[in-house]
């Protein structure tokens, strides 16, 4: 990983939404999450299969991001409403892409699909990746398949770079294909990621954005 990059937030207000670090004590909001969500999440997400699993088991997993947050390693965020009281689904900038460059995942849960809270997560995380940790590259790669999750990176402006054939772990049918979309910090002004209202926060909850 390039020195270049600086640390992303752990808080980030959008006009919707809350996005923050896991911590183990929301294993039981995290559940219901995904365990109201299963077919489609199936469908989509390789760990979902993998899926249900106990409250207990979700804290240990939580307490993993949590901490590979706190080293610098990997940042997986949850999506909340505004109050915390409800898992509206989760993302992440993930250190996956290489070099000076960060790469966005998302999911929402089935009762909140169709609110466009899956673009305005990823257009925060778009600008939090170009403003505050100062990379150059943004990616987000998608099956193919996934049409609803394909006009998202359309939508904020990115661009497509093609589609890599049998690359995403599958199902009973074997692997998937993933188109893979990018923007790069030179192209992202103007673009509706660029202009997302949010406000970002540290640590000890000082404004970064």
């Amino acid at each position: 990983m390039s020195d270049r990059r600086r640390d992303p937030p752990y808080r980030i207000r959008t006009e919707r939404l809350l996005l923050r670090c896991w911590n183990p004590s929301d294993a039981p909001l995290l559940k219901d999450a995904i365990d109201s969500s299963l077919e489609n999440l199936g469908r989509w997400m390789p760990w979902a299969r993998e899926e249900p699993t106990s409250v207990e088991e979700k804290a240990e997993l939580l307490r993993g991001f949590r901490g590979r947050f706190d080293l610098g390693q990997d940042f997986v965020y949850g999506i909340f409403n505004l109050d915390e009281a409800e898992v509206v689904g989760g993302t992440g900038l993930h250190t996956r892409a290489g070099d000076d460059a960060l790469e966005i995942g998302y999911w929402i849960r089935d009762s909140r699909v169709g609110n466009g809270f899956a673009s305005e997560a990823a257009a925060a995380l778009t600008r939090v990746a170009f403003e505050v940790c100062g990379v150059d590259r943004v990616e987000i790669r998608v099956d193919p398949a996934n049409t609803t999750s394909l006009a998202i990176p359309r939508r904020l402006g990115f661009g497509e770079e093609g589609t890599l054939r049998r690359r995403l772990p599958g199902g009973s049918e074997g692997p998937s294909d993933l188109t893979i979309f990018s923007l790069f910090a030179h192209e992202a002004v103007g673009t509706p990621a660029a202009e997302a209202p949010i406000e970002a926060f540290d640590a000890v909850g000082a404004r970064v954005l």
